[in-house]
């Protein structure tokens, strides 16, 4: 653990094996944290926001120590890129060219943006000057998920730094090697003690006791609905701490006959979901396909599918490597054999494969009634449910047919049905003949299920500053 700048053991001295879904290996043994630990970490936050240089340190030397973090990131990019690998399963080149480019561009983002956002001078009358500050919220909890755990990790962590907070950040339970060695990287980049600290633990003991603590002062979460509902719990029976939400996902991606590029669409269709493994909150796991070409659409599906075949992560040319571990294997299974007892049809894969890990085929299923778990609920694998529409108006009430809002996509050529559906969807962003684009000047979050506040661009400082009314009376 990184606590008040330097490694620590767990107060329990506990340890965990951290063991790689690539072939079942143990990787590392690691202190596990607990209550304790957790408090520890707090502490060093408060004091370090309460009375250390970072929240009184010059907007501009902020910036200049994350833009130094980021050279850094990029100086062990190989190194960091096969802990991510190793520790949750994604190819290589992807936890290259994907999580740590993210990141990087994460740090020097906020680096750059860090002495941008002045305040304000309303009109007042004479006599009379009133000024609108932003200040740094205090000691933020980062609780973040596996399956990016360095690009989310830095939509948290970037931003509230940025703004002069304090950061207490817990890793996921699969993933916390990676972030271990960005945070290690951020000391010496000359964050001061305090600062970042970070932790791995289970998030029943750990995440709840951050959720809980009352020197906590904002909480940023990314992960499921069901736990997202307890730390909201846990703010309001602590002291009512800023609680911000991304939650879980099941994304339509809609293609209408006049899609540009038929063909793009549905590799793009495929990628959408066998990507990361399909373990990704935005993953296009909903098909709502126009009748009239469904059938070209899952042909074409199927055929980029045989690209997308699991395979050892650390091999260059792997597309889709293992799911995170045993456990998510079986759950998907489990739900996907619900689902066919539901009368939805396979069309493709269902199946692990003969590699030893949780490696499972791109799958693809059709004619999924509305009421079936493939279409309600978000299984977090490379499953894809096929769902056909008639018209603009079916296709969005089967896009509106679920409780998360996440993200959304529509593929076609006519400007006007473009700017109707992407008005009409209720998601917090909408993807047009793409998928999954974007970059960090743009705001990224969710409406109902799918939570609330947003990551990325300049509105993220929103979740980490309190606005100050200043009102002088100098006649």
């Amino acid at each position: 653990m990184i606590i008040d700048g330097a490694e620590r053991e767990s107060t329990t001295g506990a340890l965990r094996k951290i063991v790689t879904p690539r072939d079942g290996s143990v990787l590392a043994e690691i202190p596990w944290a607990d209550v304790a630990d957790a408090d520890a970490a707090v502490a060093a936050a408060r004091r370090a926001f309460d009375h250390g240089p970072w929240p009184r340190m010059a907007a501009r030397e902020r910036g200049e120590i994350l833009l130094h973090f980021a050279e850094l990131v990029e100086r062990h990019r190989d190194e960091i890129a096969r802990l991510v690998t190793l520790e949750m399963g994604k190819p290589i080149t992807y936890a290259n060219e994907i999580e740590l480019r993210a990141l990087i561009r994460c740090l020097r983002f906020y680096g750059g943006l860090a002495d941008k956002t002045a305040g304000e001078a309303p009109p007042t009358a004479e006599g009379e000057l009133a000024l609108v500050t932003r200040e740094p919220a205090g000691v933020v909890a980062a609780v973040v998920p596996w399956n990016f755990p360095l690009t989310i990790g830095g939509w948290k962590f970037a931003p509230a730094l940025a703004a002069g907070c304090t950061v207490v950040l817990k890793t996921a339970e699969q993933s916390p090697l990676s972030m271990q060695r960005v945070a290690a990287l951020g000391l010496e980049a000359g964050l001061p003690p305090g600062v970042l600290n970070v932790l791995s633990g289970d998030g029943a003991t750990v995440g709840r006791r951050l959720g809980e603590h009352p020197d906590v002062d904002v909480l940023t979460f990314t992960g499921s609905t069901a736990v997202g509902r307890h730390f909201l719990r846990y703010a309001a029976d602590s002291n009512v701490k800023r609680v911000h939400l991304e939650l879980g996902g099941k994304s339509p991606n809609i293609i209408f006959p006049d899609a540009p590029d038929l063909k793009a669409a549905a590799d793009t269709a495929a990628w959408a979901v066998f990507f990361n493994s399909g373990e990704m909150c935005t993953a296009g796991s909903r098909l709502v396909v126009h009748r009239d070409i469904a059938d070209e659409v899952v042909d074409r599906i199927a055929e980029a599918a045989a690209g997308w075949q699991p395979d050892d992560p650390l091999l260059p040319a792997t597309r889709m490597g293992p799911l995170v571990d045993e456990r998510s294997l079986d759950r998907i299974q489990a739900q996907l054999a619900r689902g066919l007892e539901q009368g939805a049809s396979l069309r493709l894969g269902g199946d692990r494969t003969d590699r030893s890990g949780p490696y499972l085929e791109p799958t693809v299923v059709t004619g999924a009634a509305r009421d079936n778990i493939l279409v309600r609920e978000e299984l977090f694998g490379p499953v894809l449910a096929v769902q056909t529409f008639e018209d603009e108006e079916e296709a969005l009430r089967i896009a509106h047919d679920t409780e998360f809002g996440l993200a959304a996509a529509v593929w076609t050529a006519d400007l006007g049905r473009a700017h109707r559906m992407s008005r009409r969807l209720r998601a917090g962003t909408v993807w047009v003949n793409c998928y999954e684009e974007g970059d960090m000047t743009v705001p990224f979050g969710g409406v109902k299920l799918s939570g609330s506040g947003r990551d990325k661009s300049v509105h993220a400082l929103d979740q980490y500053t309190d606005l100050k009314t200043t009102w002088i009376a100098y006649g």
